[in-house]
């Protein structure tokens, strides 16, 4: 699958503490515009996973083309992804906004999922998207990062 390219997104929500935890994300699609619905898989060993179904949210981070040292650290094994990069959690929001990286974000709410070998396919009911900005969006494929061309 590697030659399929698609954009770059960091999930992220919060524990029953108010812990953030985040992971990058390229197993993203859009499901339904009614509801608007998203598609993210994650390992089952994930604990953004765990955070994401004990709290029955998530924020889809879409990052914009600067944001690929974030892509990097979220899919790391990194303890503290979060202390070196910007974020808040707005009002209302689902999970933490990457402030700096992102160039829109969908906050969700679990509607179901799915285990699917050793992933678990995550659909979220976008509750509300903020952004976009004018950055152009971070890609991925062919194993390496990149973004589309001016036009």
């Amino acid at each position: 699958m590697a030659g399929f390219p698609s954009g770059v997104a960091v999930v992220t929500a919060t524990d029953a503490q108010g812990r953030p935890w985040g992971m990058t994300c390229s197993s993203l699609c859009s499901v339904t515009l009614d509801p608007p619905t998203l598609l993210v898989g994650m390992r089952l060993e994930s604990p953004t996973l765990r955070a994401v179904m004990l709290s029955g949210s998530f924020a889809v981070n879409l990052l914009h083309h600067k944001g690929q040292a974030t892509a990097e650290l979220f899919a790391s094994g990194a303890p503290d992804r979060f202390g070196t990069t910007p974020w808040h959690t707005p009002e209302e929001a689902a999970g933490p906004h990457l402030s700096r990286d992102a160039h829109a974000v969908a906050d969700c709410r679990v509607r179901q999922s799915v285990r699917v070998g050793g992933q678990r396919m995550v659909f979220g009911e976008v509750l509300r998207i903020s952004g976009p900005t004018d950055e152009p969006p971070l890609l991925y494929g062919n194993r390496r990062f990149g973004v589309w061309p001016a036009g």
